[in-house]
């Protein structure tokens, strides 16, 4: 278990990509803090985790309010005396064309997406400097490398491909490394709304490997950057789109 001893706090763990993160970051030995607006489904991950020998604790999170991220860090550190890694994973989409959307979406949009992972880094940061540094991960998309439909979800998710950037270069003299991972079509009730039926066998067809990543393909490439195996990886994009954007 190679992340034995280590602490990590997970947004967006009740569902799909982020449960995944929270069960492979808890089968490698690190406590993992939940946290979601989704109380009882997060709960649940939690229960399978720790019925399964894991540790593993639900906060209550609005990834857009910093005084409860600011509580729940607190929570963490005096209970477990560190903090090592953040996932910044909570995340929202929509598929709305640009003229249709309001401005109370885009601001929605840009809150969660956006604001949120920046909330996320600005109440862990001090944490991780007393723990001696750590890994940052925030997860971006395809979306943000290349234009798509949803304009406002694809500002989100360039808005955190730079902002990883910005912290792997301010925090490296903390030994704390920032990566983003860029997921592609993934099988997961979000990636059921990207991709609608009607359009997913012409959407798959543009992929090189012909399918959707499963949600545990999405946590393997988190899980790298946030153990030692990435410890010289820090300000880099990880793909994990089946090649889809390589062509």
């Amino acid at each position: 278990m190679r992340l034995q001893g280590k602490v990590a706090l997970v947004s967006g763990g009740s569902a799909g990509i982020g449960a995944a993160v929270v069960r492979r970051l808890a089968a490698e030995g690190a406590h993992v803090a939940v946290g979601d607006v989704k109380d009882a489904e997060a709960q649940a991950v939690v229960d399978s985790v720790n019925a399964t020998g894991g540790s593993a604790k639900f906060h209550h999170l609005d990834v857009t309010d910093f005084a409860r991220w600011q509580e729940i860090v607190a929570d963490v550190v005096a209970n477990h005396g560190r903090l090592d890694i953040l996932v910044n994973n909570a995340g929202i989409y929509d598929r709305t064309p640009m003229l249709d959307i309001s401005e109370e979406s885009w601001d929605r949009m840009l809150a969660v997406n956006g604001k949120g992972v920046f909330l996320g880094a600005k109440a862990c940061v001090p944490a991780m400097r007393e723990s001696g540094g750590g890994s940052i991960v925030n997860l971006s998309s395809t979306a943000g490398l290349r234009g798509s439909l949803a304009t406002h979800y694809g500002a989100s998710k360039g808005a955190v491909r730079l902002m990883s950037k910005s912290m792997a270069v301010q925090f490296a003299k903390d030994n704390i490394r920032c990566n983003s991972v860029h997921p592609g079509p993934v099988d997961t009730a979000m990636g059921a709304v990207a991709v609608p039926e009607a359009e997913r066998a012409s959407r798959l067809a543009r992929v090189p490997l012909g399918r959707m990543a499963r949600p545990e393909e999405i946590a393997g490439a988190v899980f790298f950057l946030a153990s030692d195996d990435s410890s010289f990886v820090t300000g880099s994009e990880v793909v994990v789109d089946g090649g889809t954007t390589a062509g």
